[in-house]
């Protein structure tokens, strides 16, 4: 099983959520999730957590390219402007800093006009017990 359907399969929150990894390199990552009426707050817009989920499972698959399961250990979202229903999102992330044992991870979120939506940082500790993935895609 890949990296990409392991998380796809196995993060059933994400999954409940409506978000998919799409794409997955050495180093990068992309998931997306359409925003339904679902995801709305009492404000009409994208519920927070539905946009950090997005970004949360970019931030999986970015720190579990290595041989062992990765968690987080720190996380922080800034939410630039809402998403509303119809919206299409976009999150995609890049290895900031390739620590062997706590990586750094950096994650952008937009819409499908490309207007930024979220802005993700997190960092996260490499364990000891094997993720059992054979590759990324």
């Amino acid at each position: 099983m890949t990296l990409k359907d392991f998380l796809n399969t196995n993060d059933r929150f994400a999954a409940g959520c409506g978000a998919r990894l799409v794409e997955i390199a050495p180093g990068t990552a992309v998931a997306t999730m359409k925003v339904t009426s679902a995801h709305l707050n009492a404000g009409d817009v994208c519920q927070g957590g539905a946009i950090f989920t997005l970004a949360d499972l970019v931030f999986a698959a970015l720190v579990n390219q290595g041989e062992n399961i990765t968690f987080a250990i720190n996380s922080t979202i800034y939410y630039h402007v809402s998403a509303r229903e119809g919206d299409t999102l976009r999150a995609e992330g890049r290895i900031s800093c390739d620590h062997h044992r706590i990586p750094s991870v950096e994650v952008e979120v937009t819409n499908q006009a490309g207007v930024r939506i979220a802005t993700f940082t997190g960092q996260a500790y490499t364990g000891r017990n094997p993720i059992p993935v054979e590759g990324l895609q």
